[in-house]
């Protein structure tokens, strides 16, 4: 039991990686947590195929990497819209796109989660949402007469692009409708011939085959100008016509492990919060799965909100802290779906996209060019909104090499227990005395950086910090030079700001 009269503090509907990351993440801060989720089990169905950078170093932050990188393979190239991106070293220690199936990256966050006392309801299904001033009553379809409802202070809706919570919650989901459809089926390819490259645009649309493991493929067509009922069933029969169509031959498709569809619809959430509701992940918004950002993105909302719905539901900062959820994470999904939208547009077949590809692609050469769609998909370059004009600010954290009167770390390790971190680089006086007013709630680590200098994606190398305020998401609230004295006025700020009042005295 949570707070008074609660069977929780948070519920969160889905049990998709969104829904278990943030689940994990208010665990992980003492937060008492239930999932409800409507399917009675894991479908194990493959559907996205790959982590990026930014959710690969959330991973190390928590302590979690290697099991990700364990069940899956690192890819050293990348695209935009078919088109090759190269990686670059030296903006993270994980600089390369890890191709790992869902079904793998659900059965680890659920593993995950029952390591940290996760309660997971399966067969629940959302049916109705009441709000008032100290809670949200939720009612549930679980297949049994009148189910009890479940009553906690927060609800988070982690349900997927026909999010229910969000259609009870009252939130508008505009967008542009679909203007393709796209087949996508796991299964066994024989004829599929040695010299296959991975993508093939043809006159009536384009396919795809990736080897995800000896004898079988994760197959995709995509048909322009075809617009399929969303609510019609998607069979391999429908796969194998449409790889005819496009490709002139199913290369002897058989064995199918799992067929879907999916078009290039791309609406977005006008709040990510109502009240007492949050939305994340695919509730939040959806779009065409070019560069593989959909489930990236989702991550990384559930570790935007995790440590501030854990601050608010702990009685450590104000309610307000949650408005920065959305004003942080609702431009970075408006960015996905523009440029989602573009990669759309740059695969439709015909003469006149073939002329813009090939203009597109001399330009990527181009390194400026590179690195900015490399970012981009990425998302090492999302800054978000912070006080200073130091360079770090609102920008994640290099995992930087420090030495400490332990020994030898890393920034990013620093995190694993998702608190704040207040490093100081200089050993200052006044940082440490500031540092005490919110020691029940940040962690203060006094170090030295193994490098003059520190590699920030966008931007370059630059000095290292003399201190920075790190927040459990990775991202730096403030940050002060080594070469002058900190602005102790303007820490004393960020740390109210985002972890609430000093304590008494």
């Amino acid at each position: 039991m949570g707070h008074t009269g609660m069977d929780a503090d948070v519920v969160i509907a889905g049990a998709g990686p969104t829904g278990l990351m943030l689940a994990c993440e208010l665990r992980l801060a003492g937060v008492d947590v239930m999932v409800v989720e409507r399917l009675a089990a894991r479908t194990g169905e493959s559907r996205a195929g790959g982590m990026h950078s930014r959710t690969l170093e959330v991973l190390d932050q928590r302590g979690i990497l290697d099991r990700f990188l364990a069940a899956g393979a690192l890819q050293p190239v990348g695209h935009f819209s078919g088109l090759y991106l190269d990686f670059d070293e030296s903006e993270s220690r994980h600089p390369y796109p890890l191709m790992i199936l869902q079904s793998d990256i659900e059965r680890l966050l659920e593993e995950w989660a029952a390591e940290l006392g996760v309660r997971v309801r399966r067969s629940c299904e959302v049916t109705e949402v009441r709000q008032d001033a100290a809670g949200v009553t939720v009612e549930l379809n679980t297949g049994q007469a009148t189910p009890a409802p479940l009553r906690a202070r927060y609800l988070v809706g982690c349900d997927g692009g026909r999010s229910t919570v969000r259609k009870l919650a009252g939130i508008g989901f505009p967008g542009t409708e679909a203007t393709m459809t796209a087949l996508i089926g796991d299964v066994e390819l024989p004829d599929l011939p040695e010299d296959y490259v991975w993508v093939r645009r043809c006159p009536a649309g384009d396919y795809s085959a990736i080897a995800f493991e000896p004898g079988w493929y994760r197959v995709i067509t995509s048909e322009y100008d075809r617009v399929a009922d969303r609510d019609g069933p998607a069979t391999f029969e429908q796969l194998r016509e449409s790889l005819i169509r496009v490709a002139g031959t199913d290369f002897g498709m058989h064995s199918p492990r799992w067929v879907s569809r999916f078009n290039d619809a791309a609406r977005q959430a006008e709040h990510y919060r109502q009240g007492r509701v949050l939305l994340a992940g695919d509730a939040a918004h959806i779009h065409f799965p070019a560069g593989g950002q959909g489930l990236n993105m989702g991550v990384q909302d559930a570790v935007n909100l995790g440590w501030k719905l854990a601050s608010v539901v702990r009685g450590r900062a104000p309610e307000s802290l949650l408005d920065s959820y959305h004003a942080e994470r609702h431009p970075v999904g408006e960015r996905v779906l523009h440029n989602t939208r573009a990669q759309s547009a740059l695969a439709r077949p015909g003469a006149q996209t073939d002329a813009l590809r090939e203009v597109f692609g001399s330009l990527m050469v181009l390194d400026d060019v590179n690195r900015s769609l490399r970012l981009m998909l990425t998302a090492l370059d999302i800054r978000y909104p912070a006080d200073g004009d130091h360079l770090l600010a609102g920008r994640r954290v290099p995992d930087a090499g420090l030495k400490t009167a332990d020994g030898a770390t890393r920034v990013h390790e620093l995190l694993h227990a998702a608190r704040p971190v207040l490093l100081d680089l200089r050993g200052s006086a006044e940082v440490a005395a500031l540092a005490a007013g919110w020691a029940d709630r940040v962690d203060l680590v006094e170090a030295r950086s193994e490098d003059d200098h520190w590699s920030v994606p966008a931007v370059g190398d630059i000095p290292a910090p003399g201190a920075l305020l790190v927040r459990p998401d990775g991202h730096v609230a403030w940050a002060a030079a080594a070469d002058a004295a900190p602005d102790t006025g303007a820490l004393r700020t960020a740390l109210a700001t985002w972890f609430g009042p000093a304590l008494p005295g």
